[in-house]
């Protein structure tokens, strides 16, 4: 009967990731790193509006109110961990768009494995940041969606020097783009860390899917 209702809760998980992870260099002590932590694990499962202030506080072991002498509002919460998964993967697609050799194969690779790699490596703070992105007031949005903007206009470019040397082969680059991004960021929806693959084989393979969606090589 107790298999029986695991396994009944974990088909009813938002994510297959069990982890609460968050990049090394965010500062998690005191109660505002829990806050970040208890809300990262919250909005993942049961979604932003799915979360009360009262389930955030409970979760934290504070009251509300002190609660809310660290954040304005739930929203806020919500906006930094935001913030913080877009900057993270902003990061990423910027270095391995620089480092190494320039041609479009080569660029395009290199990016579509740091996309994947940052959505397997912290499968949770991705599912926030994307999926509850929309919850946010366009004030608050606003700069995650320039770096996803950014981020877009990047792999774009590549493919548009790579279809101009004759290297990739596609319809449309945007919608080439638009279909490369999206098989990445589901990753954060089905990869766990108790999976039989490890985040740079998932990053790796799906590089290579992305060069044969552009026909590269073939």
């Amino acid at each position: 009967m107790t298999n029986d209702r695991s396994a009944a809760l974990a088909t009813q998980r938002r994510i297959a990731a069990s982890d609460v992870r968050l990049p090394e260099h965010i500062l998690l002590e005191g109660t505002s790193g829990r806050i970040l932590r208890e809300a990262l694990l919250l909005f993942a499962e049961r979604g932003f509006h799915g979360t009360s202030i009262r389930d955030l506080a409970e979760a934290c072991e504070i009251r509300s109110s002190t609660l809310y002498s660290h954040y304005p509002a739930k929203e806020n919460v919500l906006a930094e961990l935001v913030r913080i998964g877009h900057e993270e993967h902003h990061r990423r697609l910027l270095e391995a768009a620089s480092e190494g050799p320039a041609d479009p194969e080569s660029r395009l690779r290199r990016v579509v494995r740091a996309h994947v790699l940052a959505h397997a490596e912290f499968p949770m703070l991705a599912v926030v940041a994307n999926n509850e992105l929309h919850a946010l007031s366009p004030e608050l949005a606003g700069p995650a969606l320039m770096l996803r903007a950014d981020g877009r206009q990047l792999l774009i470019d590549i493919l548009n020097e790579g279809i101009t040397e004759g290297v990739f082969d596609v319809p449309d680059a945007f919608l080439a783009v638009t279909a490369i991004s999206g098989m990445g960021m589901r990753v954060a929806n089905w990869y766990d860390s108790a999976m039989p693959y490890e985040p740079e084989e998932v990053a790796d393979t799906y590089a290579e899917f992305a060069l044969r969606i552009t026909r590269a090589g073939f």
